[in-house]
């Protein structure tokens, strides 16, 4: 006789009321309350294995202890937002002498007077006094040289890096086409020497700073008022002086002396950053900056164009109703500061997160043994039949047919039976890695 339809969609549903029943549901629920489950664990008999476990282990106890905990400060809390306020001044008197002796103090050579954590020293110099009226175009300008007239209207009004507009004139005897504009014009292809006694100027660097997480403010003075005007920096004998003398700069940031003599001619740019890497641990007197040095511009035998740091400035005044100016070509130092910092401070917190990170990676230890157990060993296959169990559902399984999972002494006693002996044995002694 045919199995009806119902009998067909009843033996099929059998399973599922079984596994989503009251009674099924309630076992469950029991099982969480009164069951046990742990992880299974296999001992293999192998010198390799063990050795790799062994060396694996300690290398990630003396990575954790070591780099992580003591060098890295692994227990501290740490506090990377810096606030920071930074103020330069410079101090000096110079001599330039260019047809007559001009001297300098620090309100001529610092140019502008105030910048955000930057400084500019002017180190030479190109002045010309100019007045509006026309004159011969500038020798740096290889198109302006001339015959005649009609060579200078064929170029325009404005020729590229012209000084100024052409009248389409040719100046004889100069050869020079003619240019109304600011005249005389400059000329820049003979530097002067650099400003006498620049290699003595000196930088005050005065920093604040603040840690807002912990609540400490610090500065990087710490000389009383009359030893702070009498010290300068020396990385080895004064390393907590803020008084940085020129000449020393420029020693630190470039050892060939040709090439500090061109960076005071044509300029250069020179990093000053300041570190504060504070442990609170050993209290706030301890939280002192260090100084380290750095040139960011090209050497001259690296660069091909605009070699060092130069600018222009002009001032400009009246006489009898006639427009006149100083055009100064500034050639110096930039100083750019830079401030960065951290703090830290024991935290419990801190300490126990990063513990239970350490043992968690001491797992790796056994996952890197397994692939050497199940891929690299001669017995890798009794291994892997000891360590994963397959275990095959078949869909139309009745409820009549699943058998009662056997209890503890059960489940010991058929491990102690002979044909189980096979389930029970340790893989063979002996190194077969």
């Amino acid at each position: 006789m045919s199995e009806t339809t119902c009998g067909k969609i009843k033996r099929h549903c059998q399973p599922f009321t079984y596994a989503f029943g009251l009674t099924h549901m309630k076992s469950a629920l029991m099982s969480m309350v009164t069951e046990y489950e742990t992880p299974k664990i296999i001992t293999i008999h192998s010198y390799s294995i063990a050795l790799t476990c062994r060396f694996v282990q300690l290398v990630i106890v003396f990575y954790a202890f070591a780099y992580l905990m003591w060098y890295k400060r692994g227990y501290q809390d740490r506090d990377p937002s810096l606030i920071s306020s930074v103020t330069l001044k410079v101090t000096g008197i110079g001599r330039f002498d260019k047809n007559n002796t001009i001297t300098l103090d620090n309100a001529d050579f610092i140019i502008p007077p105030q910048e955000n954590n930057a400084l500019f020293i002017m180190t030479n110099f190109i002045r010309t006094d100019q007045q509006r009226k026309r004159c011969a175009e500038g020798f740096d300008i290889r198109d302006a040289t001339c015959i005649n007239d009609t060579y200078c209207q064929a170029l325009g009004p404005y020729p590229p890096k012209s000084n100024g507009r052409w009248t389409g004139k040719c100046r004889l005897p100069e050869g020079r086409c003619e240019l109304e504009g600011w005249c005389p014009v400059e000329n820049d292809n003979v530097k002067p020497e650099p400003i006498m006694g620049s290699l003595n100027f000196t930088i005050f660097v005065k920093n604040f700073v603040e840690f807002t997480r912990f609540g400490i403010a610090r500065t990087n003075i710490f000389h009383d008022s009359i030893a702070i005007t009498q010290c300068h920096y020396h990385p080895v004998h004064d390393r907590l002086c803020p008084v940085f003398r020129v000449g020393d700069l420029l020693n630190i940031v470039e050892p060939d002396s040709d090439e500090r003599q061109k960076m005071l001619i044509s300029g250069g740019v020179i990093r000053i950053k300041v570190d504060w890497m504070c442990n609170l641990d050993l209290g706030n007197e301890k939280c002192k900056p260090t100084y380290s040095f750095g040139r960011l511009d090209s050497r001259s035998r690296d660069e091909q164009f605009s070699f060092g740091f130069n600018f222009r400035y002009a001032s400009h005044w009246k006489v009898k109703k006639r427009s006149h100016r100083t055009l100064t070509k500034a050639f110096g130092l930039r100083l750019i500061v830079t401030v960065n910092g951290e703090a830290g401070r024991f935290d419990f917190l801190v300490l126990t997160l990063n513990i239970g990170s350490m043992i968690g990676v001491l797992g790796l230890a056994t996952f890197i043994c397994d692939i050497v157990a199940l891929y690299f060993c001669k017995q890798g296959s009794i291994y892997r039949k000891q360590k994963f169990q397959t275990v095959k559902l078949a869909p139309t399984t009745s409820v009549s047919t699943i058998q009662k999972p056997l209890s503890l002494n059960d489940e010991l006693y058929k491990n102690n039976q002979p044909r189980n002996k096979q389930m029970n044995s340790h893989l063979p002694a002996g190194d077969e890695c």
